[in-house]
């Protein structure tokens, strides 16, 4: 077990006894991670993650209110679920959140825990007065465990009795369906790069939920995966990390998530002019970028920090790291700089390094995901 901002979560699972012993190579753990994130690619993984916190936001102005915070345009049918970040004034990326429509007048917001008061804090501070809105940290009410992997569409269709094929169910879709006793809402996400849904259950039923889903999984292939695994499945898709990989510094095109960013939504949003007068000038001078170091399974682990090398010259630093097992390779994150722009070119062209215990290693950098980088999985 680990633990954030107060949450016991599983780091990883083993033979009985089993714990954490540090190391900046391969940790004991790291064979145990390696086989949840092959099964999570090959079967299905049950992951824990009710430390995930969620923001009720309803009333007839949830939707006006939610918009002017949210850089992506959240006016969308009941039942879609949209990736956004709410910027400051500069441009900066204060959350990095999930918004779901449950109905005409309500929506679900998901955050990570470690920024859960920040988080709803902010939200409060910028309704207005006159808003007809109620906000309403509903965490404590929630367990969330989320299914992933090509089998959990299978496991959770014979669980609910429900359809859930791409017609009736596609990527990005929340809704309500049965388990055992629950009424559960199942919402098609991943943080891990794999079909799958989490579910958001309430928590008196979370026991018995949890119970069914594990009775059923055996036929299934499932198993128990902790964040370890998690760590190095969304290296390999590039999900960012709210803290590492993006924060109040960082703007969304400058951390690659110009996609969630609806610039032409009406009524704009917080921080929209400071994009646009960017979105001007060309391509950014700072760009998140993502590092596979030379070696596979041998090369060295990156964690934060470490230094950005292109041609010589030190560019940036990695902010966040960790072993790709689908694709067996040394993973990094980072932002790195150049004042004629961050562009495909610059770095096909350059020759890249990254500084570990003041040893250069060679890796390569780009800016799209060392992992099904057209998402075909998360979609199939």
């Amino acid at each position: 077990m680990t633990e954030l901002a107060g949450y016991e979560r599983p780091g990883f699972f083993g033979e009985p006894g089993a714990g954490i012993e540090y190391s900046f190579g391969h940790q004991n753990w790291f064979e145990n991670a390696r086989a949840e994130c092959l099964n999570t690619t090959q079967a299905v993984s049950l992951f824990d993650q009710s430390c995930f916190a969620e923001f009720r936001v309803e009333g007839p102005d949830a939707c006006a209110v939610l918009n002017r915070l949210c850089a992506g345009d959240v006016d969308v049918p009941g039942g879609k679920v949209v990736y956004t970040q709410w910027l400051n004034d500069r441009g900066g990326i204060e959350a990095d959140v999930t918004v779901t429509r449950l109905s005409e007048t309500a929506y679900m917001v998901v955050t990570i825990v470690s920024s859960q008061t920040r988080d709803f804090s902010w939200l409060v501070r910028h309704i207005p007065d006159e808003a007809r809105v109620v906000a309403t940290d509903v965490s404590s009410g929630l367990t969330m465990l989320a299914l992933m992997g090509p089998r959990s569409r299978d496991l959770l269709e014979q669980l609910s009795g429900e359809d859930l094929g791409n017609d009736r169910f596609p990527f990005a879709t929340s809704a309500e369906i049965e388990i055992g006793y629950a009424r559960v809402r199942a919402t098609r996400l991943t943080y891990v790069g794999e079909l799958g849904w989490e579910l958001y259950i309430p928590a008196e039923f979370s026991a018995h939920v949890f119970d069914r889903i594990v009775e059923a999984g055996p036929a299934y292939g499932l198993r128990h995966a902790g964040f370890f695994a998690i760590n190095s499945l969304r290296m390999e898709k590039g999900y960012r990390h709210w803290g590492h990989d993006i924060g109040e510094e960082d703007t969304p095109l400058e951390a690659g998530l110009g996609f969630a960013v609806a610039l032409d939504k009406p009524g704009g949003f917080i921080g929209r002019e400071v994009l646009l007068r960017a979105k001007d000038r060309g391509t950014p001078t700072k760009r998140l970028v993502q590092i596979r170091l030379a070696g596979g399974k041998d090369a060295p682990l990156v964690y934060h920090e470490e230094p950005i090398v292109r041609n010589g010259e030190i560019v940036g630093s990695v902010t966040s790291g960790g072993h790709g097992h689908r694709i067996d390779a040394s993973l990094g994150m980072g932002y790195v700089h150049c004042l004629d722009g961050v562009t495909r070119d610059f770095l096909s062209s350059g020759n890249f390094q990254v500084e570990v215990a003041c040893e250069r290693y060679e890796a390569e950098a780009q800016l799209s995901p060392f992992f099904d980088p057209q998402n075909e999985r998360i979609k199939s």
